[in-house]
């Protein structure tokens, strides 16, 4: 029944308890109709056996068989009565009637009880389906009370009078006329039944219509609402019952979820306009953005390929924009970008296209425009952004912008290639002074030089993403024999794409002119906490000192720093062995954040050491405020200072000023055994070179861990 339709399953309820019902009926009335037809049979057999029995008393005892035949005879005219027999008390038949042969060899059943004590007992019994009652024939002896006195007794006591018993009586009824009533009203009974069966299940056919056919109508209507069709509506064309409040409630449901429907539709479309709007543009200038810029390119550059067509690409970068950021923070940085952006849009002509690229930097691209046009136009745009005076909290700012512009003509490779050269242009203008208009030459060495740098972008991330970057370790000798432990650097090495093995000073610059550092550092910290953790432990190789390199990008870098601080919070170990070491030239650019740095490591067991000493020194009053522990001395200082005796006195003198302020000198490029002596005699305390150890593996430094 699971599979069935509701007016399946309505047919049957209607049918099932209406045919049940009927054929009880119709069993009971045939039951009791037939029972009653036997029992009418048999009672009319005691009655003939009954009444033939006194009557036959007489002739019986007087042996006159006339009256015995006349009796049986009597009963001829019954068509039910095959046979009658009237026999003595020895069995002999006195009067017959029919065929009464064995008639009294029918095996005896119980008597019929009777509740007239006077009245003999019939017998009944079943032969070839016929009904035999036999009946006995007695003669009663009535006493008279003036003959026998002494027998009177008081009503209470008296006694019944004597029954001598004379002989038999044999009736044999046919059930054939019975039997035939019998199946009539069992025909009758069938046809009443089926008739009854008939009309009930019209009456459920036409129950099951009335219930089913607006189910079935509000079933189909919900199905089509389920499918999207809000414009179905129900008629049901009944009256004021249940289904009419179905068909109310669906309706009204349709037509508030039609209602919703258009609603959220129409909330739909606005945020598909806005998702779409959002997508394509800039949320803080309302320019396009980078995505839908490279697709206008695109698009401009099919037609410089195919049509010949000549457009201009600008690639615009904001000079000193950084100082409003660090001095008033990003919400002045975004608000100067947004007035900027209006004041750039004046100058756009309606068919070029004014992007913001991300950051300080923006697009602009000219369709349809020579070189010597898009020159003009470029330079309007830098004078725009030259003459904009922007005041915030007081405080006023001028700001550059440095252009890189390359010309869209057939010759064109493709977006990513345009876009990398007017990058390079951009930073071409930079370098020559900022605030100026770079034009992309093919054959121009600087920009060149560019494109060799940003391959380097796409080399060092694809080292990290293959694992070809390796540490590599080089130890600091103590010139002391009583300092204890081992001092080691950790250097960096790549794997280029043919297995050679690269210097850092190979792609270093690149990454610094990309701001890849902070990446570049923290692979270089996570890789020295996993060996530390699982190579070896740092007081069992006799390591008290690993010095790692950190750039000044990763000071400024938040990310990085609290990554580092998190790390070396949980092991305090490594935070007491390591020893940070931080260029001259990075912690006088970044004063204010290598101080906070420093301070904050410091405080978990960090040393620090401040690199190439003397390269860039200006001034020595900032080592008063930089809390470091070694000074390592620039090795151009030191790779000649034993034949050249000027070097010679400025490692000296860095040394001495080194050990006045309490720190330890580390000389770097020592080549020579002649080197390490002069190192020895001013009083260095460390020295670092190929010559005392070649860098190499964390095998190669500790065997067998």
């Amino acid at each position: 029944m699971s599979g069935w339709s509701i007016r399946h399953r309505v047919l049957l309820l209607a049918l099932l308890p209406a045919t049940l019902l009927a054929l009880s009926l119709g069993y009971f009335f045939t039951v009791s109709r037939i029972t009653d037809l036997d029992q009418a049979l048999r009672n009319r057999g005691i009655a003939i056996a009954r009444h033939l029995a006194p009557a036959s008393e007489y002739g019986v005892f007087s042996g006159n068989r006339e009256i015995l035949q006349h009796l049986a005879d009597s009963v001829r005219n019954d068509p039910d009565v095959i046979a009658v027999a009237i026999t003595d008390r020895k069995g002999r038949i006195l009067a017959r009637y029919g065929k009464v042969d064995n008639l009294f060899l029918v095996s005896a059943q119980p008597p019929v009880s009777n509740s007239d004590a006077n009245v003999e007992q019939v017998t009944v019994n079943q032969r070839n389906n016929n009904l035999v009652f036999r009946i006995p024939i007695v003669q009663t002896e009535v006493q008279v009370d003036d003959f026998a006195p002494e027998l009177q007794t008081t009503a209470a006591n008296s006694v019944a009078p004597a029954s001598i018993q004379l002989g038999y009586v044999a009736v044999e009824l046919s059930r054939k006329a019975t039997l035939e009533r019998q199946n009539e009203v069992l025909r009758s009974a069938a046809m009443l039944v089926l008739a009854a069966l008939i009309a009930t299940a019209l009456l459920a056919l036409r129950l099951g219509r009335d219930i089913t056919v607006p189910i079935m109508k509000l079933v189909a209507a919900v199905d089509k609402i389920g499918k999207g069709n809000l414009e179905v509506r129900v008629k049901l064309e009944r009256g004021d019952d249940e289904f009419r409040i179905l068909e109310n409630g669906i309706n009204g449901m349709v037509a508030k979820l039609h209602t919703a429907h258009d609603y959220l539709q129409e909330q739909v479309l606005q945020a598909t306009a806005k998702l779409s709007y959002q997508a394509s543009h800039d949320m803080l200038t309302g320019l396009i953005n980078r995505r839908e810029f490279e697709v206008r390119l695109e698009r401009a550059l099919v037609s410089a390929q195919q049509q010949g067509r000549e457009h201009a690409l600008c690639y615009m970068d904001l000079d000193q924009f950084k100082i409003v950021n660090d001095s008033c923070g990003h919400v002045a940085g975004d608000e100067l970008l947004r007035q900027l952006t209006l004041q750039l849009q004046h100058e756009v002509r309606e068919r070029d296209t004014l992007a913001r690229l991300g950051g300080d930097e923006f697009g602009l691209l000219l369709e349809n425009c020579p070189a010597e046009k898009a020159m003009e136009i470029a330079e309007i745009m830098r004078l725009t952004v030259q003459n904009f005076r922007y005041a915030y909290n007081g405080k006023s700012f001028l700001v550059g912008v440095s252009i890189g512009m390359v010309m869209l003509n057939q010759d064109s490779d493709n977006v990513t290639s345009l876009l990398t050269a007017a990058d390079a242009a951009c930073y071409a203008a930079k370098d020559n002074g900022r605030n100026r208009i770079h034009l992309y030459e093919p054959e121009d060495g600087e920009l060149a030089k560019r494109r060799g740098e940003m391959q380097w972008v796409n080399r060092i991330h694809s080292a990290i993403a293959e694992n070809r970057l390796r540490l590599y370790f080089q130890e600091i000798l103590a010139l002391d024999p009583a300092q204890p432990g081992r001092h080691v650097e950790v250097l960096l090495r790549m794997i280029d794409e043919e297995g050679r093995y690269l210097l850092p000073m190979t792609f270093i610059p690149a990454a610094e002119r990309y701001h890849l550092m902070p990446m570049l550092d923290r692979w270089v910290m996570e890789n020295c906490f996993l060996l530390c953790a699982s190579r070896f432990a740092l007081s069992e190789t006799g390591l008290n000192t690993l010095a790692v390199n950190i750039s000044g990008a990763s000071l400024c870098d938040e990310g990085f720093v609290s990554f580092l601080t998190e790390r070396l919070t949980e092991n305090k170990t490594l935070a007491k062995s390591l020893c940070i070491e931080i260029t001259e030239t990075a912690a006088i650019t970044n004063l204010v954040a290598a101080k906070q740095f420093i301070a904050g490591l410091k405080n978990l067991g960090c040393r620090f050491a401040l690199d190439d000493f003397g390269s860039g020194l200006s001034s020595l009053n900032y080592l008063k405020n930089l809390q470091v522990d070694y000074l390592k001395i620039d090795g151009a200082f030191v790779k000649d200072m034993a034949s050249d005796e000027i070097d010679c006195a400025m490692v000296e003198a860095i040394n001495k000023i080194g050990h006045q302020m309490g720190l330890k000198t580390i000389a770097e490029f020592v080549d020579s055994a002649a080197i390490m002596d002069k190192l020895k005699e001013i009083g260095v305390d460390y020295a670092q070179g190929n010559w005392i150890h070649i860098a190499t593996t964390i095998d190669d430094l500790c065997p067998g861990e």
